[in-house]
């Protein structure tokens, strides 16, 4: 399997049109920070793209900067923003107190991983047509279990069966991702775990259909 700056921009741009399509078919606030999932996918992508373009055209500070943005999103962002919106689109009580704490779990590894990466700095290399980010210390079993938890276990715990689905398949990429891509572990993931979120229009066309069998 190969990725490119073509395989980011292509990712990038299909995200931007299941996005848009998720906004407009969000309701309220708190649904548009779960639809808002592919577009913020999309972003992360563009900036790999602009990433993989940094290396072939020689702009190394146009690639530590995408390096960094990069970063953001997979390191800091996502174990956080992810059980937010999902807190925001749960209706149980009970399970809005598990997705609560796994918010604060995410807010713990994020807090973990930005001081990690202030301290230490993170360089991504490219070789065997992978992009491998590099930091000290190197992501270990608790960090990574605490990730998982934040970003994966908080949308299994959600009453909507399609975001659920989400959980479940994100879950799934990473034991695949990490068997067989594990030095290129993150940025392989976030190329999936993008692709996994047009699961997220999945969600409100669920929530459309008996409304407009009701209005027939």
């Amino acid at each position: 399997m190969c990725f490119s700056a073509q395989a980011s921009f292509s990712v990038g741009t299909l995200l931007l049109g299941i996005g848009a399509l998720s906004w407009r078919a969000a309701s309220s606030r708190g649904e548009r920070a779960f639809a808002a999932i592919p577009t913020l996918f999309a972003l992360q992508q563009f900036i790999e793209g602009l990433l993989w373009l940094s290396v072939s055209r020689d702009a190394p500070q146009l690639g530590v900067a995408m390096t960094y943005a990069f970063s953001f999103f997979s390191h800091l962002f996502w174990p956080v923003y992810v059980p937010l919106a999902v807190l925001l689109i749960e209706p149980s009580r009970p399970r809005q107190q598990w997705v609560f704490g796994c918010a604060l779990v995410g807010l713990v590894v994020s807090s973990w991983l930005l001081w990690s990466m202030s301290e230490y700095g993170i360089v991504a290399q490219v070789h065997a047509q992978h992009i491998e980010y590099v930091s000290q210390p190197d992501l270990g079993p608790v960090t990574m279990l605490l990730y998982l938890t934040a970003t994966c276990i908080s949308p299994l715990v959600s009453s909507h069966r399609a975001v659920r689905a989400f959980g479940a398949l994100a879950l799934l990429s990473f034991a695949a991702t990490y068997a067989i891509f594990t030095v290129w572990f993150i940025s392989v993931w976030c190329y999936f775990a993008a692709l996994l979120s047009a699961v997220v229009l999945m969600h409100f066309r669920a929530r459309r259909a008996p409304a407009l069998k009701s209005s027939l």
